[in-house]
């Protein structure tokens, strides 16, 4: 055997002859879908077994499609092991943050009135958040390319921290103000009864049966959330701030670290698809149309509640300021 050839660079047979080695990201999560597009159904059951038409219909059938999705790459190129390392070093920054202000007691000397604040806008959050969470598992499930799965995933662990530190926060808060405050009636009261809520209400549940994959993905990650995320990580952390709340300002700026990412792999994957099918420029727009007009309704019903605060957001404001941040975020995806 000839020098040269023993010295071929390794490569797998799976990526096909790319002739170099695989990073550790493309060879945990290369072509695990291998189920997408087989023939003549996705999985080894009757073809017409619900699981298969399920997959079928709203996958394989779902306009938002190109010739290969194994191309696109999530910008931070997450592992299981790289998130996890990742976020560890976030989580163990929250916990300080926690001790020191339980050290403090600093929930206690809160203004009652911006206790009450929070009664209406932070502690029923449990709800349209754990909806994001919901739908973010539900677009990894049906995505056609572990790529677009795993950051889908990532984002999902997103949201559960969210919830986490939310539920956490919401219990100190009821030892030192009150223990309804913590009551499941409390927060499903409001979101349920409380108009304030009813239109992100409304625009969540329809969002959980938003079926096709790719206007799944547009809703939530083009539309929905960017709009949640702008109003809470944002405008939220800085009605704290006004309001003499220094941990849920510094816990709701932390959450912007994962706003960001979850708005660079949906823009990044805007793009691949749009550069090999421009026409999906169009239908995507078609949907985050669809969608963003309701969930601006929502942010404007919630507005009155920033508003009623001790040291308010002005209602206006606060609706530009998401709309700027939306917009600007609808930009950078091509829009």
């Amino acid at each position: 055997m000839r020098t040269s050839e023993r010295r071929r660079p390794r490569t797998w047979s799976l990526l096909g002859d790319v002739k170099k080695k695989p990073s550790p990201y493309e060879a945990v999560t290369a072509k695990f879908h291998y189920h997408f597009r087989r023939d003549p159904a996705p999985f080894e059951l009757d073809p017409q077994a619900p699981l298969n038409r399920w997959y079928l219909r709203y996958r394989e059938g779902s306009p938002f499609q190109v010739d290969d999705w194994e191309g696109f790459r999530d910008p931070y190129k997450l592992t299981y092991k790289d998130y996890v390392l990742l976020q560890h070093e976030r989580e163990v920054y929250l916990d300080l943050l926690i001790d020191q202000h339980e050290a403090r007691d600093s929930v206690t000397a809160l203004d009652p009135e911006w206790v009450a604040t929070l009664r209406a806008l932070f502690v029923p959050l449990r709800f349209p958040l754990h909806v994001l969470q919901m739908v973010s598992l539900y677009v990894g499930q049906m995505a056609p390319s572990s790529y677009i799965t795993n950051a889908a995933y990532f984002q999902a662990a997103d949201e559960m921290r969210r919830i986490q530190r939310i539920a956490y926060w919401t219990k100190v808060l009821a030892n030192a103000h009150g223990e309804d405050l913590a009551a499941t009636g409390t927060a499903r009261g409001a979101w349920e009864d409380d108009p304030a809520w009813q239109p992100l209400r409304k625009v969540l549940e329809e969002l959980l049966v938003a079926y096709d994959w790719g206007e799944a993905f547009a809703a939530l990650n083009l539309a929905v959330k960017p709009a949640v995320d702008a109003a809470l990580n944002w405008q939220f952390a800085e009605l704290a701030r006004q309001n003499g709340d220094e941990f849920l300002n510094l816990l709701f700026t932390e959450f912007q670290g994962d706003s960001r990412r979850s708005q660079e792999w949906s823009q990044a994957l805007v793009h691949y698809a749009v550069a090999r099918r421009p026409e999906l420029r169009d239908l995507l727009v078609g949907w985050v149309g669809k969608w963003r007009a309701p969930a601006q309704e929502a942010v404007a019903a919630l507005a009155p509640l920033f508003g009623d605060a001790p040291q308010p957001l002005a209602p206006k404001a606060m609706i530009d300021a998401v709309d700027d941040q939306h917009h600007a975020f609808l930009t950078g995806a091509g829009f």
